[in-house]
This record gives C-alpha cells, structure tokens and sequence, in this order.
C-alpha cells in the first residue's frame, strides 16, 4: 500500500480508503440509475479546509430533505475527508462526499424505502470550474431563450443534486456557441444559476443575487459576506434577463474558483470586456480568507 501512487486522488468506499482509481458503484445502485444522490463539495487549499462546518451544515440538510439515511455522523465524516486527502497528499484537492439511495434490499424493488442508503467521498486535484485563463479575461456565458432550469417544485436545487439535464443541454449550446459555461433562466424568466456556480449582479453600489430556484452555495454565502466586509449591500431577489444585461459588474462564485469576474453575457460586456474593480476587490480578499485560522483547518496528513 505504501508504493501505491496516490497523487491523482483518494476515496473513502464501504469502510476502506482507496486510489481514486479503484472507486466504483454497483451498476444498479439508485444513485447511477435515477441520480438519487446528494452530496457536497469542500476544498482544500495549501494544506487547508476553508469553511468545511459550512458545507457539512449544508450536507446534512441535503440529506434531510432527500429522505436519506447513512450510518456515519459530522464527525465521522469530517475524519473521513481528513483521511482521503491526508493519504492522497494533495495540499490543492476538490473533496467530494456523497450519499446514495443505494440498491434496493429486496431484489427487484421499485420502493425507494427499501434501499440500503450509504455514503462515500473521494478527492482529487483541485478542479477549477472556470480556467485560470477564463478567470483573468472574465467568464463569457449564454443563456439559451429556449431552455429553462428544472422547475424547484420537481427538483428541490437547494439539495445538491446530480440532475443536470438541464445543464448539460445549456452547456452543450453555449460550448458549440463559442462561450465558456451557461446560465439558465426559469419558466418565469429569471435568471438562476449555472452548472456548478450562483450569479451576483452589481448595479450602483447594490449587490443583487438570484434569491430562489438556485443552491445556496457556501461560496455563494461567503461571497455576501465579502460584500458586507467592504460595505456593499447584497439584495437576495428575482432578477431579469434584462436586469442582468443592464449591470455595471456581474461575477460568479463557485467552490471550484471562488468568486469569478464575468465579462460577457450573449452579445452584452461589462466592465469594458474585463473583470470590474469591485470585482476583483472581492476576489482578492476572498482568498485573503483562506490563511484566516478562523475559516480554515488544517488537513491531517499522518499516517491512519
């Protein structure tokens, strides 16, 4: 175990760390047959945690609200994630930790009552949703006018889930238009989130952000936070298509980057194509953050 290379990630699976390599699902598991999952994200910067409390608040209301029931507590999995990547040894990871309907106990069942749920987590090198390259210049997005995000009455966004058809088709669009990512609107033609990130809005010195039909995202959270520490009030409301296009600065947040400049948006720029002042303001101090012991722990990388 000792000569394994475990530099491309590690997973937590049935009581047993793992190369990430050999992590796997039962084809039948609910989770891969019906995206019956919820799980979370946290990363790891230079050897650290930032706001693992956060995402682990929010994992267990995930599970609350999705009916699902696993063995292990917070601090159960709070060692877990430890144990991952301290084995790994990455000091920059994307730490995923998850939990599943699982299979059916009873051979055959359609009841999802009877499912064995379970859970499991698993790191790899850190994922940025948004290139470096994309980050400086700012994102480009589109929002198709003929696609709309899952309805919250069918899918419940503020449990993270793995329903991305939506997504999935507006990505596909927005790549094959020549944009970075995508961002949907809802039947009622407000602006929600994209795939992997929530949207903020500045409009003379009033921070607006999506309010309802998107994941409350911890990044999200902090970034509302960032926004107070510089005196900027954020405003959690239904925001248009064309509120959108009308604004000074417009920036995503994710956990996959932190807060991200956004520069174009269909046929519209902002900020004179570029990253806006109080943007990058933001940006700066959130990874100014990360060195904050009070938001951040330090990963155990000793031997289990």
């Amino acid at each position: 175990m000792s000569n394994t290379n475990w530099s491309a990630g590690a997973a937590w699976m049935r009581g047993r760390v793992m190369p990430i390599a050999e992590a796997s699902l039962p084809v039948t598991d609910w989770g891969l047959t019906h995206s019956d999952i919820t799980y979370d994200v946290v990363h790891a910067w230079d050897g650290r945690f930032f706001r693992l409390d956060d995402y682990l608040s929010r994992f267990e209301r995930s599970l609350e609200k999705c009916q699902l029931s696993i063995d292990q507590s917070r601090d159960d999995i709070r060692r877990i994630l430890h144990r991952i990547v301290g084995q790994s040894g990455l000091q920059r990871a994307y730490v995923s930790f998850v939990a599943s309907r699982g299979q059916p106990a009873i051979p055959g069942s359609r009841d999802p009552r009877d499912c064995v749920n379970h859970f499991y987590a698993w790191c790899v090198p850190f994922i940025w949703v948004f290139s470096e390259q994309v980050m400086q210049r700012g994102a480009h997005l589109f929002v198709p006018d003929d696609l709309h995000r899952i309805s919250p009455d069918s899918v419940d966004p503020t449990a993270k889930n793995y329903h991305w058809g939506d997504f999935t088709r507006g990505l596909i669009a927005a790549k094959d238009a020549g944009y970075d990512n995508t961002v949907l609107i809802d039947n009622n033609g407000h602006v929600t989130e994209g795939p992997g990130f929530n949207l903020f809005i500045i409009k003379d010195n009033q921070v607006i952000t999506p309010g309802s039909g998107v994941l409350e995202g911890i990044t999200r959270k902090i970034a509302m936070e960032l926004c107070a520490h510089q005196g900027l009030s954020v405003l959690q409301a239904d925001v248009s298509l064309a509120q959108l296009l009308a604004a000074d600065e417009v920036f995503a947040t994710t956990t996959g980057g932190g807060i991200v400049p956004v520069s174009r948006i269909n046929q519209h720029s902002f900020s004179n194509d570029g990253a806006g002042e109080a943007t990058l303001a933001l940006k700066d101090l959130y990874w100014q953050w990360h060195a904050d012991d009070a938001m951040s722990e330090a990963v155990d990388y000793a031997p289990a």
